[in-house]
């Protein structure tokens, strides 16, 4: 329940209501784009503050590569699934969407975890950067081999899209080198830079969120129409694949024995779905897939389920387990 009173997620859900109501509210996408990008600086320097107490262990080398592994695990078995119903680049797109992750999601999960003090690693925002990417090759490596199969059948010359290409704009992209730079500027800058940015990074941070959250609310709610006439297993993917990727990643935490916090938000991570990177790629990468289709499912479905009731669930479900 007290999730449901935190302002942030009231405004949330205040934002859905006025998108369904197709109220003229909206948020500049400047100011929407400064929010992002101040989001992402604030959580880097608070990992990167965090790491530079802890130092780089060996839970820490635990969790990173736990991380990549659901990256590379989730699109492989959603794109099983969804191949059953659905043409190769639609479940390759989607499978890439799902297997990437939500920073946003994540930012949220961490205020959750502040609010009931549950203790997680700063490097956790590193794991959230590597999970960004895997998805996407393997989205890219299944499309060229869809393609080069449509040709020879056809008899058709076809020229792949490189991979080289795609992935030089998913490293570099924006939000993920400020991320990284961030974290790299809290672990130099230690103790010292920590009291310097507070101000920036920690006092403003639960008011920017949630202002946010409000523009995600209405994106949210335009979203949805994207999935009208689309077959029912993405509804029921939107749904039961954040919930089955959240006890995958539950036990494998258990297995290795990861921290309760840092289980949580690997929870959240391989729960979640790109609404911003990925998509932004696949709009080049997959050209052949309507964006509304996977946009409509991860922003419209998988993110409102998530922020309003996925966190409190995965975390209900970590303290029974852990």
């Amino acid at each position: 329940m007290a999730n449901f009173l935190d302002p942030a997620i009231l405004f949330f859900i205040f934002g859905v209501f006025a998108g369904s109501v197709k109220s003229n509210l909206e948020i500049p996408q400047p100011i929407s784009r400064f929010l992002s990008l101040y989001l992402l600086m604030a959580l880097g320097l608070k990992g990167g503050f965090a790491l530079h107490k802890s130092g780089f262990t060996a839970e820490i080398a635990l969790s990173l590569g736990l991380a990549v592994f659901l990256a590379t695990l989730i699109p492989l078995i959603g794109y099983r699934i969804l191949r059953t119903k659905l043409n190769t680049f639609d479940a390759a797109a989607i499978a890439a969407t799902y297997g990437s992750v939500s920073a946003v999601t994540f930012i949220t999960a961490t205020q959750y975890l502040d609010q009931f003090n549950i203790a997680y690693g700063g490097h956790m925002a590193a794991a959230m950067a590597l999970m960004e990417s895997p998805a996407i090759i393997l989205a890219i490596v299944l499309a060229n081999k869809a393609r080069s199969s449509h040709a020879i059948q056809t008899n058709t010359k076809l020229k792949p899209i490189g991979i080289s290409k795609i992935l030089h704009e998913s490293f570099t992209d924006g939000a993920q080198l400020l991320l990284l730079g961030s974290m790299a500027v809290g672990l130099l800058s230690g103790d010292a830079g920590q009291k310097l940015m507070a101000p920036f990074s920690i006092d403003l941070f639960k008011g920017m969120l949630a202002f946010f959250l409000l523009d995600m609310g209405l994106m949210a709610a335009r979203n949805i129409q994207g999935l009208k006439g689309k077959p029912l297993i993405t509804l029921l993917y939107a749904i039961g694949s954040p919930l089955s990727h959240a006890l995958i990643a539950l036990a494998l935490c258990k297995l290795i024995g990861l921290p309760l916090g840092n289980t949580i938000l690997l929870m959240v991570l391989a729960s979640s779905a790109s609404y911003i990177a990925v998509p932004a790629v696949l709009r080049h990468a997959l050209p052949e897939v309507n964006p509304a289709l996977y946009m409509g499912m991860s922003l419209g479905i998988t993110f409102p389920f998530n922020i309003i009731l996925g966190i409190p669930l995965y975390a209900m479900l970590a303290k029974i387990i852990m």
